[in-house]
């Protein structure tokens, strides 16, 4: 039976991805597979987007453990949805947020979505073998905050 749920049809962070020397990856498909492309002195390595995508997603997840209150909380007053039941059910999204991903995967993040994140100076590093070596958000809290 196949999936009846649409394939993303670029990587998630297509954009906000970039190299150790802050040239952007560029994407591209090995079949229908999305990849990033990073120019390694001319050769061009294609990176598997889920690859990358989800040790984003994961550190995302990783930053949100133990604050799933608070960002509950906060999340709801935005969506003027701050009453009690409302933010118990965005509290419990969050801490499941690992079952969310599969579904972000298949629907991909939405291009104006992408482009504020990159407005907002978020971006992700990583190196020629397509390892995250970290992800710049300067709009984000630090440690202790």
């Amino acid at each position: 039976m196949t999936s009846l749920i649409p394939m993303p049809n670029q990587p998630l962070f297509a954009g906000l991805v970039i190299d150790e020397l802050g040239n952007l990856a560029e994407t591209a498909f090995i079949g229908s597979e999305p990849c990033y492309v990073v120019n390694d002195s001319g050769f061009r390595r294609h990176i598997p987007a889920e690859q990358i995508d989800r040790a984003v997603l994961a550190q995302m997840a990783e930053m949100m453990k133990g604050s799933e209150d608070i960002l509950s909380e906060q999340t709801a007053k935005m969506l003027g949805q701050d009453d009690p039941f409302s933010k118990a059910i965005i509290e419990q999204q969050l801490k499941n947020i690992e079952k969310q991903f599969d579904t972000l995967m298949q629907t991909g993040i939405p291009e104006d979505m992408r482009a504020y994140l990159g407005m907002m100076g978020f971006k992700v590093i990583i190196n020629y073998h397509g390892e995250v070596v970290r992800m710049e958000q300067p709009g984000s809290a630090g440690d202790g905050e």
